[in-house]
Formats: C-alpha cells, structure tokens, sequence
C-alpha cells in the first residue's frame, strides 16, 4: 500500500470514528418526586423514625426507577431534598445524615454496606442502580466530623451538607457533590470551603453535576461547561417558579440553550410553594418537560439525548450576543417609558402602542432593540419591552442584564413586571436583541399557561433571539436573561453554626 493511501485510508477511519462518536445517543430519565415530609420539630428525632420517612421516599422512588430502567433509560436524575424534605433546624436534620465517602474508595454500597459505618440509605440507592443496571442520581445529606484544629469548625463539631450522589449501573459510587450555593433558609447546611466541579466519564459522554442555586453563579455550573467541557449536566433542584423569568422549564431550558449542553432537571413537587418543572434539555431545545400545578403527583420524563451535544449537527451555532445590537442605530423610542419592578429589579419599559413596529428602550448605556408584529392588537392586553443593567441584591446578588418583550397582567401599566401565566395574543415575528456586555446571555420564549416553545424560535448567530413562525400559542414573555459574572460582588462567607 502506498503512504498516500495509507494516509487516506487513516482519515476516512478517523472521520468514520468522528462521525459515529456525533451520532452516539442515550436515554435519560428524571422523575419529578411529590415528597412525603416530616413532622415540623425542633428536635432530632430517632435514627430508626427518619430511616423510615426516607425509606418512604425512596418507595416511590424505586418505582420510577425500575420504570425508567424497564423503558430503556441509562441514567435517572431525582430531585434535590428527594429522600427527606426540606424542614429542619441544623439540629433536627442530623439523624438523616450519612457519612459519605470520596468516590477514589471504589465503594459499591450494595454488596459492602458496613465499609464506611451504617449507611442504610447509600446501600439502598447502591442497590437501586445495581438491580436495575442504571446510574441513579440522589440527593442526600453529608457528614463530617471535625475539631479545634479546624479554625472554621462548626460548634458543634461537623459539617452537614447538602449532597448529590451519582451510582453507576454496577451500584457503585462514581460522583459525590457538595452544593456551594446555599439558598435562603438552608441553615442547617454548611457549603464547602472551595467549589467542587466534580465530573465523570460514561460510555455515553462526560457528566457534571451541582444543585439548584449554583445554576445562577459562575462556579460551579459554568465552570463545569465552560472549562470542564462536560457533555451533560445532572440538576437536583427544589425551585420555586417565579415568573416571568425564573420558572424551572423557562430558565433551565434556556441555561441548557445558552451554555450549548445537555441537562437532565429533577423538580421536587409541591404545588403550595410553587415548586414544579422538571425537563430534559438539549441546546437546541426541551426534548421533553413537565409542568403541573393542577395536581399532587409525581412524573416521570424519558428522552433521547446526543451524548457528545458539541459534535451533533443539531448544535447551534456559537454566538456574538450583541453583534446585531451594537450595529444598528436606536430604533424609534416612543412616550411611553415608564420604570417597574420585576423581584424587586427596577426595569425600564416602554409600551408596544401598536400592531407591528421597533422599539429600542434603554436603562443607562444597555439597550434592548425589538421588531415585532402582532397577530391581532388586541386593546384588553398590553406587553412592554423592558431592560435591565444592575446588580440583583434580593435571595444573593448576582449581576443581569435582561431585555424582555412581556405581558402585562392588566391594562393598568403599573402592574408591568408583576406574574401573569395567561394570554391571549399571538405574535407573527419577533426579533430581541441586546447591547450585552456579557457572552454568557440565556434565551427564554414562554407561552401561554407556562408553556415552552421547542422548535419555534432560534438564536441567531449575531445574537438576535426570533421566532420560526407565529406563534403557536399567545405570547407571556420572550426574553434574553444575561449573566455578567465579571461583576458579581466577592462573595461572603455564609455562617457555620
């Protein structure tokens, strides 16, 4: 064989191998889980009575598992708090707790559960994924003793984390995650001294994993995609929908757009703190989602997914996200700018008066530039488009900058901002676009009874967010949701107890 063939014959062998790795896919499952909670106490109750509420939990849990696996699915993601709820005092959690181990120990919990002292729990979750020949994502609580000699060792001589825990499909224990974001209220949770980006390899694609408030900071979640490079994101989370922007399917759909991965989101369900929304995510949009605040149940999600998202063909395109923006003169800016508050930001809006047009509305030297037509200007809704530039200071404080074509819940322009989940006008184009000073800028398009819109809308590549068709149903908000992290403040310890 000549070199020059040789050669050709090691091209078209690597491009084959290429091609194939793109092509590669897998199931994945999450299963938003209705958690049976405790008693509300101030006291610890005994070992054996929180072993049986958790065993409870993993009850159902089990069920989805076994489903999920019986449906062809290789790994499950569960909710954040899945295993004991939410109400506790530091004291009160500590009889859920187990000691769990670094993942270098090559633990199977399943067949070796004493190794590391009683871990009923990890035993179990171990046996969940090994019976079952599936990688079992949980969220459970971590314990670690520590002394004196440790200047930042709680008084009462441990740290309790909140936990994610990743078993493959032999049980054993391949990834543990220390949530560094506490949320309001997670008192009796310390965070780890230093984010993890913890990560493993499958033989479909590269995970990472963290916990419902990382997704809004830079470290871990962005570390993870942007650095780490992994193929899909694993996201325990127990969020409270906040409209318009921060709805779980809204906002999470959008990070998995934005940051061009994979993400599997596990929602706890509890209608009464608006916690719902879970979904399967790829960069080009929801493969699959449930939204439900009708009912108490829990709901099981099955999708295919690209392992390697990066090399499908399906991938869109890199972004310059204020390319078109900073190139075209201010459109037309009527009388109609006003200020409003949305979670406290104070925005700028101005009114869409009419059936089509452009608008550009400013908050100091951020512009949000929009075309639009509507279907039908209809005079019992009104929709703004509104900007915002500033540092958000109410659950933690993070830096945004957002454009937003919104709805208003009346016709009186000052309840702008304020929730609203129906409507009833159909747009036939849009086009949102931003002078952000950010590269890290999420698309959301939310319709009509908090629903999204796969498929609908695309992001152009110079950064311009717009519509395939008219809208399948009426419009509640299209939004560009921007994360400067370069402007954060520097982060304050948060108390250890």
């Amino acid at each position: 064989m000549l070199p020059s063939q040789a050669l050709l014959l090691a091209v078209v062998f690597a491009l084959a191998a290429l091609q194939a790795l793109a092509s590669d896919t897998f199931m994945a499952a999450v299963y938003e889980h209705a958690v049976i909670l405790p008693h509300p106490t101030q006291e610890p109750v005994s070992p054996g009575d929180a072993l049986a509420l958790m065993d409870k939990n993993m009850d159902v849990l089990e069920g989805a598992i076994k489903e999920a696996a019986q449906q062809g699915a290789h790994i499950i993601v569960t909710p954040e708090d899945g295993i004991y709820g939410w109400r506790f005092t530091r004291e009160s959690i500590y009889p859920y707790l187990e000691d769990i181990p670094d993942p270098v120990v090559n633990w199977i919990p399943c067949t070796d559960p004493s190794r590391f002292g009683p871990a009923p729990v990890q035993e179990r979750l171990s046996c969940m994924a090994r019976n079952n020949s599936i990688y079992v994502v949980a969220n459970i609580g971590d314990k670690k003793p520590c002394d004196s000699s440790d200047p930042s060792c709680p008084r009462d001589g441990r740290y309790q984390y909140n936990t994610d825990v990743v078993f493959d499909a032999q049980g054993k224990l391949v990834a543990r995650y220390h949530k560094y974001n506490l949320f309001l209220g997670e008192n009796q949770f310390n965070y780890p001294k230093e984010p993890e980006a913890v990560t493993f390899e499958t033989p479909f694609g590269k995970f990472g994993i963290f916990t419902c408030f990382d997704i809004l900071f830079y470290e871990p979640a962005v570390v993870l995609v942007s650095k780490m490079q992994v193929d899909t994101v694993l996201f325990p989370t127990a969020w409270m929908n906040v409209l318009p922007f921060l709805t779980a399917i809204e906002f999470h759909s959008a990070w998995a757009m934005g940051m061009r991965v994979n993400v599997l989101a596990a929602n706890t369900h509890n209608t009464s703190m608006e916690m719902t929304g879970s979904g399967i995510y790829a960069p080009a949009g929801a493969r699959t989602y449930s939204y439900n605040m009708k009912t108490e149940d829990g709901h099981l999600l099955i999708a295919e997914l690209d392992a390697h998202p990066r090399l499908s063909p399906d991938s869109p395109p890199a972004v310059s996200w204020n390319s078109y923006a900073l190139s075209v003169e201010r459109f037309s800016q009527n009388d109609h700018e006003f200020t409003g508050t949305i979670f406290e930001d104070l925005f700028t809006f101005t009114e869409l008066t009419k059936p089509a047009g452009n608008l550009t509305v400013c908050q100091e030297n951020f512009c949000c530039h929009l075309s639009y037509k509507m279907a039908e200007k209809r005079d019992d809704e009104v929709y703004v488009l509104g900007a915002f530039d500033g540092l958000h200071v109410i659950e933690g404080q993070y830096y945004l900058q957002i454009c937003s074509l919104l709805k208003c819940p009346s016709t009186n322009l000052s309840t702008c901002g304020q929730p609203v989940e129906m409507a009833q006008t159909k747009f036939e184009m849009f086009s949102l676009s931003g002078t952000f000073g950010t590269s890290y800028v999420f698309p959301e398009v939310l319709y009509s009874g908090v629903q999204l819109a796969p498929g609908e809308f695309k992001v152009l590549a110079d950064g311009r967010l717009i519509n395939q068709n008219t809208t399948s149903k009426p419009v509640l908000t299209v939004t560009l949701y921007g994360r400067w992290y370069e402007k954060d403040p520097p982060r304050t310890d948060q108390a250890s107890a």
